[in-house]
């Protein structure tokens, strides 16, 4: 099957740092192996794509701060596939500036926006609907978004409802979205996932080059001339001295708002396949292996005793030995630990 028109733009330029010890601004979750596989999310990432896309079509867009980074973990993408934004204007400057790239090099691209920090239990499971979203909407002029089959009330991210009454005629897997929800109170997600029309929004997007720039041209023209202005340069020795001096003039607006929830033609392909945003250190704790107490170790050489329900996270370390401890965290990177309530951890930010 002819895959040279899939393209992945990877979005990796975020600084989070609420894996904290183990994250930081210069070091941020999505270049760890927080999960002690071998490889960096990141990496994971790329690898996810291994038969739906080649690896010159790969681009990255990052921080400029974490060039380094990127090249050394991702030797085999091409320099020029690496965006390196001057500052953070959010996700729509950054989907306007590889689109707007990856457009003067394949004019037929048919892409999938991901982004660089996520688990994914099932791959096979991903993989399938993303090379079904990917025939849909080199097919249509459609923007299709994946939701996540919801299996907790979570209040920490968005909602897509689906019209579930409204499949493509092309494809009974892909329905229209009726709307977007932002992050509900705890009340509203129950309502929601009480209800089989809605899924977690992955930010996960498919869609062909052309309808996307043709989005931004309707829905934000600002953006859209910035991008047609600076075309020229684009892939040229020009193009990073440019970006520098006049990136900072793109409005901070995430795609969701700027062009998912004012667009018409949105279709949302629910699937089920152990997605998580690692957002969190409980959020880690609930996709590692437990043992019958519900802890969760990473790294050589952790024992526990009378303890429950944590996630110790020490691979810097040649022993650990923890005791008499119920729902904590337990990490360690270069010297520093951390030892907090999991019910807690939303103070870590305090700590650093």
């Amino acid at each position: 099957m002819d895959n040279s028109n899939n393209y992945v733009v990877i979005m990796a330029g975020g600084v989070g740092s609420r894996f904290w010890p183990m994250s930081s601004e210069n070091m941020p979750k999505q270049f760890l192996d927080i999960m002690n596989t071998g490889r960096s999310l990141l990496q994971q990432t790329v690898d996810r794509f291994e038969g739906i896309c080649p690896k010159q079509n790969i681009w990255v867009v990052t921080s400029a701060r974490y060039a380094d980074l990127v090249a050394r973990q991702l030797p085999d993408i091409p320099k020029r596939n690496v965006l390196l934004e001057p500052c953070r204007r959010n996700t729509a400057p950054c989907i306007a500036y590889v689109s707007w790239s990856i457009k003067t090099v394949n004019p037929n691209a048919n892409i999938v926006v991901t982004p660089s920090d996520a688990f994914i239990g099932n791959v096979t499971r991903y993989r399938e609907a993303i090379s079904q979203c990917l025939k849909f909407t080199s097919e249509t002029d459609s923007i299709v978004t994946l939701g996540i089959q919801p299996d907790y009330p979570a209040t920490g991210y968005g909602y897509i409802e689906a019209d579930l009454s409204c499949a493509s005629p092309t494809n009974n897997n892909i329905y229209r979205v009726d709307s977007f929800r932002e992050k509900p109170e705890l009340e509203v997600a129950l309502r929601y996932i009480r209800q089989s029309n809605y899924y977690w929004n992955a930010g996960i997007f498919i869609w062909n080059v052309n309808t996307i720039v043709n989005a931004f041209r309707v829905y934000q023209p600002e953006m859209a001339a910035f991008f047609d202005e600076i075309k020229p340069v684009l892939g040229t020795p020009r193009e990073q001295e440019v970006i520098n001096a006049r990136y900072a003039e793109c409005q901070n607006i995430s795609v969701d708002y700027a062009i998912m929830e004012r667009a018409d033609e949105i279709y949302v392909y629910p699937v089920d396949m152990g997605w998580s945003d690692l957002g969190s250190w409980s959020s880690l704790h609930s996709r590692l292996p437990q043992d019958q107490h519900g802890n969760a170790t990473v790294g050589a050489n952790i024992r526990l005793f009378d303890s429950n329900n944590c996630i110790v996270h020490t691979s810097g370390l040649k022993q650990v030995v923890v005791q008499g401890l119920d729902g904590y965290i337990v990490a360690e990177r270069d010297g520093v630990l951390l030892v907090c309530k999991i019910s807690e951890e939303q103070r870590i930010k305090l700590f650093h």
